[in-house]
């Protein structure tokens, strides 16, 4: 699997699950912009793996950034996410 999705309040979130390649750039481009005609999104939001990302994934966000003009739909893009370590209880 190369992306995953959510679809919540009108708004797609799309996910890129790893960096992609060449071999995988057309299948998350295709994924995404059957998304799009399915869900009718008034925005999207694209969650990139990396913050370097690959050619390919640059790609697809082209790719996407075309289509949701196209369409009139904003498009929002973050980088990966960062989780924070679990505050420890200070010692006392």
């Amino acid at each position: 699997m190369l992306i995953s999705h959510v679809f919540e309040d009108r708004v797609l979130h799309v996910t890129l699950l790893r960096d992609l390649d060449v071999a995988g750039r057309a299948a998350a481009a295709l994924h995404i912009e059957t998304l799009l005609s399915a869900h009718c999104p008034r925005h999207v939001r694209i969650q990139l793996p990396t913050t370097e990302p690959s050619p390919a994934s640059l790609s697809v966000l082209a790719r996407a950034r075309r289509l949701c003009e196209g369409l009139g739909v904003p498009l929002s893009v973050v980088g990966p996410v960062r989780i924070a370590p679990r505050a420890r209880p200070a010692a006392a």
